[in-house]
């Protein structure tokens, strides 16, 4: 049987490329894209859902699927302001996965930090950490948390401390081993096939993703 599948953070690097190798896969004949902007040339096989995603109660009746990948996030330079930051990073999976299973959809993955603590002194990482933790608390079947180091690629906007964070971790990453080796950098692309080859297993045992196991679980196609 086809599925459907729900994408929250298709315009940003990584939702972008889950969306173009979901559009590929056979095994797939329906994508609901919930964001605040139409994406253009798209195929027929996905039909786009336009409004406020800090509202999303109002797409309640069409939040409808078998799996939903959510790609949400923000930054500190593109939203200083705590309390919008955290109604983004914290407020939208929260909500996304409260939706979830209020309609039986029994798989959730969600893009998460490295270093996310709901008890963390740092703004950042215990948003994170209280974001996990209350996706969770939803019980939904299939949960799958990715923990990411910094995510590699090409993005729209212009990151000029993160391009220099990239820089610099691919000169030393050589040197990260063992337990070091989760901080290398997360190539974009792996971890959309990831979350793809997750959502497809039948195993759910494995809840929180680091860094260094998203190659693996690549490669387990």
């Amino acid at each position: 049987m086809k599925k459907t599948a729900i994408i929250l953070g298709a315009s940003g690097l990584t939702g972008g490329l889950l969306l173009g190798q979901l559009i590929k896969d056979e095994r797939y004949d329906s994508i609901k894209l919930f964001s605040r902007s139409k994406l253009e040339g798209l195929p027929s096989k996905v039909t786009q859902f336009i409004g406020d995603l800090l509202e999303l109660e109002q797409f309640k009746s069409d939040f409808t699927g078998d799996q939903v990948f959510c790609c949400i996030g923000t930054t500190k330079s593109k939203t200083p302001n705590k309390d919008l930051y955290k109604k983004i990073d914290y407020g939208i999976p929260v909500s996304a996965a409260k939706l979830a299973k209020t309609n039986g959809i029994e798989t959730f993955l969600v893009i998460s930090a490295l270093g996310a603590d709901a008890k963390s002194s740092v703004f950042y990482n215990k948003t994170k950490g209280e974001m996990q933790r209350d996706v969770l608390k939803q019980g939904i079947k299939k949960t799958f948390i990715f923990q990411p180091s910094l995510i590699g690629g090409d993005r729209k906007e212009n990151r000029t401390l993160e391009d220099i964070g990239k820089a610099v971790f691919k000169v030393i990453q050589p040197l990260f081993f063992g337990k070091l080796k989760k901080y290398k950098i997360t190539d974009p692309k792996n971890m959309a096939q990831a979350m793809i080859n997750l959502a497809n297993s039948k195993s759910h045992a494995e809840v929180i993703i680091t860094s260094n196991d998203i190659k693996r679980i690549t490669k387990n196609n």
